[in-house]
C-alpha cells in the first residue's frame, strides 16, 4: 500500500497505548472513549500496512513491526518534549543541558565537571542520564544529548559523528580509611600484598591497569569486592572495607568525603576524562564553561 504520509496524530494514540500497556488504560490517560483510541491504531496500521499489535488472551502485544515503530515514536516524541522545552526556555533565563554521564565515570569527577556550569551568569538547567558509554553515544549521535563526560574516547573507525575532546589526563593514586592506610602506606607497593582491595568490574577501563600493575609489581590483592558503581565502591571504601584506587585530581575531594588519605601513587597508570560532542568545535555555552574551568584548573592534572 502506498504510503501518503503519515498521521502523527495516529502515531501518538499507537505510543500512548505501546506505553501503557492497553487501550483502556491509554484512554483513560487521553480522556477520550476506548472505541477512538482502536479507530486511530487501525487507521495507523492500515496506512503503513503493517500490524502494531497482536491479542494474546486479553493482552495486547508489540509485533516486530510494532517494537520497530514504538523505537522511532520514543525518538520522534521525547524531541517533540525537548522542543517544546527549549523554546519555552528560548526566551527566559535558562539554558538547558542535557548530560550523559558514563556508568564508570566517578561521580565526584562528573560533579566537579558540572559545577562549573553553575556559575555561569545565565542560570543553567542541568538533565543527567547515566547509562553504558555506546548507548550513550548513540543518543548523542540522535541529538537527545548535548555532550557526554567519560573516562575514553570515541574509537576510531565508527561510523557515528561525534567528536572527543580531552579534558585532563591524571595520575592514579591508591587510598583508604585511615585507619586501613596506615597498616599498608610503609614499603608501598610491595606492603599492598594480601591488602583488602574494592575495585571496578572487568568492563571498567581502569580495571586492565590495575590487574597489570598487580602483577608488574607482584602484589597479590586480597579482593573483597568489586563494583561496576564507582558511588558505591566509594561507599564500602569510606566503611574501611577496603583500599581502592582514584585519580590523584581528586584526592582532596576523596579525603573531605570518604575520609580516605593517600597510600601510595601509581604514576604510570593515567586515568583521562573527555566531554564528547557531535561538533568539533563546542558551541554549547554550558559546555565551553566545563571545558574552560578545566583549562583553569577545577580538576588539576597530574
Amino acid at each position: 500500500m502506498k504510503n501518503n504520509g503519515m498521521n502523527f496524530r495516529h502515531l501518538y494514540y499507537f505510543w500512548v497505548v505501546a506505553k501503557e500497556g492497553g487501550v483502556t488504560r491509554a484512554a483513560e490517560r487521553l480522556g477520550v472513549a476506548v472505541q477512538t483510541i482502536s479507530t486511530q491504531l487501525s487507521l495507523l496500521e492500515q496506512s503503513i500496512g503493517k500490524a502494531l499489535f497482536s491479542q494474546q488472551g486479553r493482552r495486547l502485544v508489540l509485533t516486530e513491526s510494532g517494537r520497530t515503530a514504538l523505537a522511532y515514536a520514543d525518538q520522534i516524541f521525547l524531541l517533540g518534549e525537548q522542543m517544546q522545552e527549549a523554546l519555552g526556555e528560548a526566551d527566559g533565563a535558562k539554558i538547558r543541558l542535557t548530560v550523559g554521564i558514563s556508568d564508570s565515570l566517578p561521580k565526584l569527577t562528573a560533579f566537579r565537571l558540572l559545577e562549573a556550569t553553575m556559575r555561569l551568569e545565565r542560570q543553567v538547567r542541568l538533565v543527567c542520564y547515566e547509562d553504558q558509554f555506546e548507548a550513550l553515544l548513540g543518543d548523542l549521535a540522535l541529538h537527545k544529548l548535548d555532550v557526554v563526560l567519560t573516562d575514553r574516547a570515541v574509537r576510531s573507525g565508527t561510523t557515528l559523528r561525534v567528536f572527543s575532546h580531552q579534558l585532563l589526563e591524571s595520575e592514579t593514586v591508591v587510598v583508604g580509611a585511615q585507619t586501613l592506610a596506615a597498616v599498608y602506606q610503609g614499603g608501598f607497593p610491595r606492603s599492598l600484598n594480601g591488602a583488602p582491595f574494592l575495585l571496578p568490574t572487568r568492563n571498567n577501563t581502569l580495571r586492565g591497569q590495575i590487574d597489570e600493575w598487580f602483577e608488574q609489581n607482584g602484589v597479590r590483592p586480597d579482593i573483597v569486592g568489586e563494583f561496576e558503581d564507582n558511588a558505591l565502591l566509594n561507599t564500602f571504601g569510606r566503611r574501611g572495607l577496603g583500599l581502592f584506587f582514584t585519580t590523584a585530581a581528586l584526592a582532596s575531594d576523596i579525603l573531605e568525603q570518604f575520609g580516605a588519605v593517600l597510600v601510595g601513587p601509581v604514576p604510570h597508570m593515567r586515568q583521562q576524562f573527555y566531554a564528547i560532542s557531535n561538533e568539533r568545535k563546542i558551541r554549547h555555552p554550558a559546555v565551553d564553561a566545563i571545558l574552560s574551568a578545566v583549562h583553569h584548573g577545577v580538576l588539576s592534572a597530574v
